[in-house]
């Protein structure tokens, strides 16, 4: 059980997160709730971090930022404790169902020796009376008995076992729609952390890469505020169609946040990045979009900024992450609709800032 906190307990925490709640700009719905109830109980020290982070720069959460923080660190837990109870059930019921069969064909042997015996020994002689047999009748019909139980078992495990199956194939479809964004089809936030955690702790030395490309549309929110937010939609899709046509195989394409989007390269040089970067950009520079109809006029004029940082030995997915945001802001800088690659940090300067994280500078 998650919460095993008596109800005072329970009635504090309940006092602390209303408190809370009523400080943001999000509505007081559940998510916001089972958010702020894990953060003043302390059950969850990755949220309590970002939340702090946040608070730090006088932000106030609202829903999306809300949302995006409960999918993150709170309901993920729900798909992957079922997820694993299901492997658990899966197994017992095989382990069972393989017990009950050893039964089955122990019973049966025993069966067939007990009347193959029971036959030479009730077998009349010429010259005398049969001897008494109900003794031997009861222990025939008791094993036969088994038999049936212990086949019907078989048959009912064997349901079992396809219905926990069928359960476990739901349950992981859950989960893996849980990664999903449905807007544009990628990976959400979730499923990019997720991502990008698994592919640097299978980073190997002999191989190129990995690379990250973060990826911001140009003046967002101007269009959105000029064309309204079901063309911005649009806008957003159709960048997802972009990435999803032209990020293939091992590398993963995702929706960071809002209007911001990331590429993980697992196996791919700061070389091949930057030319699949510059490829992305001129795509969507290319691209149309119909505002809406098919009897309206196309909208161009649709530009990306992007960041692109290879990754550095040892380097933390949030520096790694933090450098190709930093290429992404000088790209924005420079006059947007361009790719600008990190600069890796020198010897020198990754001291100095190991000596300023050390001093708490």
């Amino acid at each position: 059980m998650r919460y095993r906190h008596s109800v005072a307990q329970s009635a504090e925490y309940l006092r602390l997160a209303v408190k809370r709640m009523t400080q943001q700009e999000a509505g007081l719905h559940p998510a916001s709730y089972a958010l702020w109830y894990e953060y003043v109980a302390g059950l969850n020290p990755n949220l309590q971090s970002e939340i702090d982070a946040l608070l730090s720069t006088n932000a106030r959460l609202d829903d999306e930022t809300t949302y995006a923080l409960y999918s993150r660190y709170v309901s993920e837990f729900d798909s992957n404790t079922a997820l694993r109870i299901g492997d658990s059930v899966g197994h017992l019921v095989e382990q069972v169902a393989e017990s009950a069969a050893l039964a089955g064909d122990q019973a049966s042997r025993f069966g067939s020796s007990l009347e193959n015996w029971a036959a030479a020994v009730l077998r009349p002689a010429a010259t005398s009376e049969p001897p008494a047999n109900n003794g031997v009748a009861d222990i025939l019909r008791g094993t036969r008995q088994m038999q049936e139980a212990i086949s019907t078992l078989q048959a009912r495990l064997e349901d079992s076992a396809r219905e926990t199956q069928q359960l476990r194939l739901e349950v992981a479809r859950a989960r893996e729609e849980a990664l999903i964004d449905a807007l544009t089809g990628l990976s959400n936030r979730k499923g990019f952390d997720l991502a990008l955690a698994a592919c640097l702790a299978h980073v190997r030395p002999e191989t190129p890469g990995p690379c990250l490309l973060m990826i911001d549309l140009d003046h967002f929110k101007r269009l959105n505020d000029s064309l309204g937010h079901v063309f911005g939609d649009r806008v957003l899709a159709n960048l997802g169609q972009v990435l999803r046509a032209n990020v293939k195989g091992k590398d993963t394409a995702a929706r960071y946040g809002g209007e911001e989007f990331a590429v993980i390269l697992p196996e791919t040089p700061r070389g091949g990045a930057v030319g699949l970067a510059e490829a992305l950009r001129a795509r969507v520079a290319a691209s149309r979009i119909k505002r809406s109809g098919d009897k309206e006029a196309l909208i161009g004029n649709i530009t990306v900024s992007i960041g692109v940082a290879d990754y550095i030995a040892e380097e933390s997915a949030t520096d790694l992450v933090s450098r190709a945001d930093r290429a992404l802001y000088a790209a924005k800088m420079q006059g947007r609709n361009r790719v600008v690659l990190a600069q890796r940090p020198t010897a020198e300067s990754r001291v100095r800032d190991q000596t300023d994280l050390q001093r708490g500078v």
